[in-house]
């Protein structure tokens, strides 16, 4: 790498999921001199993530998580037609509609709590309109998802979204090559520091030099505190899904299914179908199914969906996703330093958050003033 230490970046990212992917697209965009240096970690949340796009049907996170998830799952069209202009390559971003279920009685409450909310915040917001956001009767829903079972309730949100991390992740990197980032696979071994400011990272001995490094490690971002003298509270949580496979259905106007046990199921054409997810916090880096995780996985999916039964199993992936202690992101600056900025800290919803916080980041680092208050997401927080 002696021809590489010598280079000065504007910007250096560490992490090429989707949150590192898109800081370096959007850094590049800017005209920045961009290196992404990405480990490729096995494991990584981006490449396993069923990417369920629908904040709208959100009822456990807080406001700050709300609008922050609205404002970026907004941002999807835009990306998605600028990385067409690029020539990316397929992102498999699509508009699939969602259902959020009751599937047994005892859920049932929990359902109608839920639908309240929903309801109450979309009049309050007076958005998304009722033709978009509404309840449909049982039979409507089995219509829409036709391998349910016999549900007791069930709320539609026609304009919810899907997308494939790891298909994104990729096109977001297309789309920087073709404006020159330079790629580094390889491990950061620790950042450079000169004072209070941080002047780069540190690689296989190297020091690559930049004016603003940006942490986008996932799970992993925490091994990047101890030089700035903070805590990065992120930790993995293991997450298993199963991909299934429908022999004949014409899955590809199926919409997302949500039910009430912290389980989804994503459908994708040709009859493809993900069903996840496992929310295994305190999992370490352990980034392999289990026998009791593919167990939970496939008897949630079938609890649901018993239509399910006679689909093949064509593959179990794993994520180990970044989790922090209250579930928001840790996104910005670091107080008391200049030249590096972090976006972590995503837990399972990264595919809704990941692309517009890289983009957020690549903005700040070119001394732009967010668009958003991210204060919320504050690291000083903790």
């Amino acid at each position: 790498m002696s021809d590489i230490h010598t280079e000065v970046y504007d910007v250096s990212v560490v992490g090429g999921g989707i949150v590192g992917a898109s800081a370096a697209y959007h850094a590049l965009r800017a005209g920045a001199k961009t290196l992404l240096i990405d480990r490729q970690d096995a494991g990584r949340a981006t490449d396993a993530g069923a990417g369920i796009l629908a904040p709208e049907m959100n009822r456990r996170d807080p406001d700050a998580w709300f609008d922050f998830a609205v404002e970026a799952v907004d941002y999807y069209p835009d990306l998605v037609a600028a990385l067409a202009e690029e020539g990316a390559g397929e992102t498999s971003y699509a508009r699939c509609g969602m259902l959020l279920v009751a599937a047994t009685p005892d859920e049932q409450p929990l359902f109608e709590e839920a639908q309240r909310a929903i309801l109450a915040r979309q009049k309050a917001r007076q958005s998304p309109s009722p033709d978009d956001l509404h309840p449909v009767t049982p039979q409507e829903a089995r219509d829409l998802f036709p391998a349910l079972g016999d549900v007791l309730g069930a709320l539609y949100y026609r304009h919810a979204a899907r997308v494939d991390g790891g298909l994104l992740a990729q096109a977001l990197r297309r789309a920087a090559q073709k404006r020159g980032v330079r790629l580094l696979a390889g491990s950061v071994d620790r950042l450079a520091v000169a004072g209070a400011r941080v002047t780069g990272v540190m690689v296989g001995g190297d020091i690559l030099s930049a004016a603003t490094t940006i942490i986008a490690g996932g799970a992993w971002s925490s091994a990047f505190g101890d030089p700035l003298g903070v805590r990065i509270p992120v930790e993995p949580q293991r997450g298993q899904i199963a991909h299934l496979q429908l022999a004949g259905a014409q899955t590809d106007g199926w919409p997302i299914v949500g039910a009430f046990r912290g389980h989804y199921l994503v459908p994708w054409p040709g009859g493809r179908i993900a069903a996840g997810a496992t929310r295994e916090t305190g999992s370490g880096f352990q980034a392999a199914t289990s026998a009791a995780g593919i167990h939970e996985v496939l008897g949630e999916a079938l609890r649901v969906a018993p239509g399910l039964a006679p689909a093949s199993l064509l593959e179990m992936r794993v994520g180990l996703r970044p989790l922090t202690a209250d579930g928001l992101p840790v996104l910005g600056r670091v107080p008391g330093w200049e030249g590096v900025l972090i976006a972590t800290g995503h837990g399972p919803t990264g595919l809704q958050l990941g692309p517009y916080s890289g983009k957020i980041v690549a903005e700040m680092a070119q001394g732009q003033t967010p668009a958003v208050d991210l204060r919320p997401f504050a690291i000083e927080r903790f």
